[in-house]
């Protein structure tokens, strides 16, 4: 069963043609993996601008917003946002 991820753009919001396939994933670990990776990419980068809330900010203005595409009841569904924020918090921190 193969666990395809998506990625949309935050900026294009709604922009179906701004969309990509990143790739497909044995599993949904790996799928996880690859979504945590693209927002960890982006919250990284601009760690050093401020507050989570201003962090989130940007991410949810600027970021790419990944997403599991697959028929697994038994995959969590990933959600960037809620992961970007939690992120966001815990950079913050240092």
């Amino acid at each position: 069963m193969p666990y395809k991820v998506m990625v949309d753009d935050n900026f294009h919001y709604m922009d179906e043609s701004e969309r990509y396939k990143l790739g497909e994933f044995p599993d949904c670990a790996a799928a996880t993996a690859a979504c945590k990776r693209i927002v960890d990419e982006f919250v990284e980068r601009v760690a050093s601008n401020g507050t989570a809330e201003d962090l989130f900010r940007q991410y949810a203005s600027f970021g790419e917003d990944p997403w599991i595409a697959s028929d697994d009841p038994e995959c969590p569904k990933f959600s960037a946002w809620e992961y970007a924020r939690q992120r966001c918090r815990e950079l913050a921190k240092k």
